[in-house]
């Protein structure tokens, strides 16, 4: 449970105990993106019984003003300060009364035949708790979305650089999954949280996302989670949406680094037992503190270069 304070409840209603879908969006300074992903969202529900939640992380850009403007019909929920991703997810999750959900994050764009493939897919596989849809950058190009989950050994590879170097390569390429073209039904361990749909009852039945794991690694956890529990996830490429990828990531980006290599640290603690696994975070925790430290030099002094 988190300690945190209460969010300010900006719009409350009394919502259907049952709908097709809750549609979960977590904001912060993302004004240039909330417009066009509410309308796409709102045009790719339309005939379906569908909620909307945005919850906002005290955002100082206007993003607020602009749903009660333009999305009155918007569930807004506003925090008092940035409570971190995990939160604002769980927040959105507790609210929401659909019998499906759909994570999005604000720089995120739904395709207009995207809810219904996704839905439809859940309808059909009774047996698959979670699915992803195909990503795009905005120019069309291929976003890639899906990962296993990752080893010790797979940051070995990440730190000496094979995994960039052979991106195709069954064994250093494995986590990044380089030989998946993304143009097929398949199932998977982990798309990106950023555009995840979940059936209701599993988050009933496996809670929301870690709050200790508050920005980066916490997908990956649920996703873990969520097949430890027999679920399956699937990829479907017949849903597609277009995500900018990383936009308020990148407007604290310095403090961003720190924050992705802490989340890594503990998801590993979280879920590596025994004595040679406890030695071997241990030194990755040291690795991963100085590639910290270095990346997040080399952000403060080039911040245009760090992508």
């Amino acid at each position: 449970m988190s300690l945190l304070p209460d969010p300010v409840l900006i719009k409350e209603e009394i919502l259907p105990t049952a709908l097709d879908l809750s549609v979960v969006i977590v904001s912060w300074n993302s004004v240039e993106f909330l417009e066009e992903c509410l309308g796409a969202v709102y045009e790719a529900a339309d005939g379906r019984d569908v909620e909307v939640i945005v919850v906002d992380n005290a955002s100082t850009d206007g993003s607020t003003d602009l749903i009660r403007r333009r999305f009155p019909n918007v569930h807004l929920i506003v925090n008092p300060g940035n409570m971190g991703v995990s939160v604002a997810f769980n927040q959105g999750l507790q609210a929401g009364k659909g019998k499906y959900i759909q994570m999005l994050c604000s720089d995120t764009i739904v395709q207009p035949d995207a809810l219904d493939a996704m839905t439809t897919f859940l309808d059909t596989h009774p047996d698959v708790g979670a699915i992803g849809p195909k990503l795009l950058y905005p120019d069309g190009r291929l976003q890639p979305s899906c990962r296993t989950f990752p080893t010790l050994w797979t940051f070995a590879w990440e730190f000496l650089g094979l995994s960039r170097l052979f991106p195709k390569h069954p064994v250093f390429g494995r986590w990044r999954m380089g030989d998946f073209d993304h143009m097929t039904t398949r199932e998977v361990d982990q798309p990106r949280g950023s555009s995840l749909m979940v059936r209701h009852a599993v988050w009933e039945e496996i809670g929301g996302w870690d709050e200790n794991l508050d920005m980066f690694f916490n997908d990956v956890d649920w996703c873990l989670r969520i097949k430890e529990q027999g679920w399956k996830i699937f990829f479907i490429p017949d849903a597609v949406m277009n995500h900018y990828g990383g936009s308020s990531v990148k407007k604290v980006r310095p403090r961003m680094i720190l924050a992705s290599h802490g989340c890594c640290y503990r998801f590993f603690k979280k879920h590596q037992s025994g004595f040679l696994h406890a030695l071997a975070i241990r030194m990755l925790g040291v690795a991963l503190l100085v590639s910290a430290g270095i990346r997040y030099l080399l952000a403060r002094l080039t911040p245009s270069r760090i992508a």
